[in-house]
């Protein structure tokens, strides 16, 4: 009888195991369409006011054009007037809104862009509440002080895009060597799922050169 019970709660974990990524993957881009949806909705209505568009249709049109939109935004960023705009925009942006370095930072990651900014610095294990706390956490280096401390960012999961931002002593920092900040960022999404790979290199360093 314990054998049968254990062969149908195996079989059904393994079929969770399979279903469960399927369906929640089904949920969030449910979810995802329907923020779209709602943020393209005004065009949308338009659309179908205008045009012989309906529905689901001329949501997919709105969103076609969209892309062709940041399509040609990027062919124009290519040239040398639109990437001398496209660097005079991000500046008045960065100064009139400090988020949106940081951003700019992670999508950039993301996308495979390598990035240079706040977001570019070594990856790191942190000891937050000291040296002697056994309690580490996923950080990027942001800043060495000269003094020796350093100014470490600490993502939030599963949005990236907020965290907290730590000054600690170099003893509390370690390097994690060959992790690539992208790399890092793929954990943090999905709630520190791939720890164990991030984590798996054998040699450590502590601190960073002095820039």
């Amino acid at each position: 009888m314990t054998r049968i019970k254990t062969f149908i709660t195996l079989t059904l974990l393994g079929g969770l195991a399979v279903v469960l990524p399927i369906a929640i993957f089904v949920l969030l881009f449910q979810w995802l369409f329907g923020q779209v949806s709602d943020l393209v909705a005004p065009a949308v209505v338009w659309l179908e006011a205008h045009t012989e568009f309906k529905n689901t249709l001329a949501r997919l049109v709105v969103i076609a054009l969209i892309l062709g939109g940041c399509f040609a935004i990027g062919l124009l960023v290519k040239t040398s007037v639109g990437s001398w705009l496209h660097r005079h925009v991000d500046h008045w942006l960065g100064r009139l809104a400090p988020g949106y370095s940081t951003i700019k930072d992670v999508v950039i990651q993301f996308i495979g862009g390598g990035g240079e900014g706040v977001l570019a610095g070594p990856v790191a294990k942190v000891r937050i509440h000291g040296i002697d706390n056994p309690l580490t956490v996923t950080a990027i280096v942001t800043s060495q002080h000269p003094n020796g401390d350093m100014t470490v960012y600490v993502p939030t999961a599963p949005v990236p895009t907020s965290g907290f931002v730590f000054h600690v002593p170099a003893e509390c920092v370690e390097i994690l060597p060959g992790v690539s900040v992208e790399a890092a960022m793929k954990t943090i999404v999905a709630c520190g799922s791939g720890s164990a790979n991030l984590l798996s290199s054998e040699k450590k360093e502590t601190g960073i050169s002095s820039t």
